[in-house]
């Protein structure tokens, strides 16, 4: 009786035993196989991840390449500019009084006519009749240009437009500071003083 007793409780720690042993060779199975598993998740994320890279990478190198060309394609262009420019500068110095000599043409011919007539002609009136004639197209044609005769006589001294030559004493108080005769003629050019009128004002 004691000795059947005595093997139960051996053979029941022995099938726990090996119950425990099975219970943990399954739960070591599912490690293992959640483990692989998770290897190769880890490892499709990895392979995703370099396939990304290197899509960004490829992408990079095309804009790099785009950015390059334009860069190319304005440099050129800038280049071709420059030069162009550079040409018209030339031309404009070498040529940019072409029009302004091209309007004082017709007046060279007509001062040579005057010339021509003035050693035949005995009647002073009508050579100075002539040669004011010269005298106003010429101012007319070098107006259609820009140009613009100052008439200083009688306006306020102003130092932008004028330069005084002398100061003479005013006969009346109204005439302070004023211009009462200009000596040499002054000139704009396009609203651009050129040259200052030579005047003289009273004080």
């Amino acid at each position: 009786m004691n000795k059947n007793q005595n093997q139960n409780p051996e053979e029941e720690i022995l099938k726990n035993e090996e119950a425990e042993n099975q219970q943990q060779e399954t739960e070591t199975q599912a490690e293992e196989t959640n483990s692989a598993e998770n290897a190769g998740e880890e490892k499709e994320a990895e392979l995703s991840e370099e396939e990304k890279a290197a899509k960004e990478l490829e992408e990079t190198k095309q804009a790099l390449e785009d950015y390059k060309d334009k860069y190319l394609r304005l440099s050129a262009e800038f280049d071709n500019y420059r030069k162009r420019t550079m040409k018209e500068k030339a031309e404009l110095i070498k040529n940019g009084g072409e029009k302004a000599i091209s309007a004082i043409l017709p007046i060279l011919d007509d001062l040579e006519r005057a010339l021509q007539n003035m050693q035949k002609a005995d009647d002073v009136k009508a050579m100075y009749e002539g040669i004011d004639l010269i005298h106003q197209k010429f101012l007319k044609n070098l107006g259609h240009e820009g140009l613009e005769k100052m008439n200083p006589v009688g306006e306020a001294f102003d130092t932008d437009f004028h330069e005084a030559i002398a100061l003479v004493p005013a006969q009346e108080e109204a005439q302070k500071g004023k211009v009462l005769d200009c000596v040499q003629t002054g000139y704009k050019l396009n609203d651009k003083v050129i040259r200052h009128a030579k005047v003289v004002v009273a004080q």
